[in-house]
């Protein structure tokens, strides 16, 4: 299976699907991440105001669009980047349910501002193909 079907299957799953048939692979993936990055946010504020419900929800939410981007991953071609970015989403995912149990925003916090990491490196990406001397390994 392909990047980009990869990726717009875990896109449809997470029940984000406006765009996805007018994105490419790079851009189904970056839409993931802004749903992962608003999810955790809404999450954020939930704690904020004790909605235990809404919590709930926004990180089921993110939690479901982290095991899309996982599921996204090409261990043949990205191997060691694969497995690495594999196990940093597990993390997260266990992280996420600890703060979710413990009533622990630091959690939610601290998952986000990994995320965002990820996140500014595949807003990079585009502009990495677009460059001339930079070579893509197929």
């Amino acid at each position: 299976m392909t990047l980009n079907k990869r990726a717009a299957n875990a896109y449809r799953n997470v029940e984000v699907a406006s765009a996805v048939p007018y994105a490419d692979s790079i851009q189904l993936i970056q839409m993931l991440f802004d749903g992962l990055i608003s999810s955790l946010s809404d999450a954020e504020g939930h704690f904020e105001r004790n909605d235990i419900k809404g919590k709930n929800a926004s990180i089921g939410r993110a939690n479901k669009i982290i095991i899309g981007l996982q599921s996204a991953l090409d261990f043949e071609k990205g191997k060691e980047l694969s497995q690495n970015l594999s196990d940093l989403y597990d993390y997260c995912i266990r992280r996420l349910l600890k703060a979710n149990i413990r009533n622990d925003v630091e959690g939610i916090v601290e998952v986000k501002g990994l995320m965002n990491e990820i996140r500014s490196a595949w807003n990079m990406v585009p502009e990495l193909l677009e460059d001339p001397n930079i070579s893509v390994a197929s």
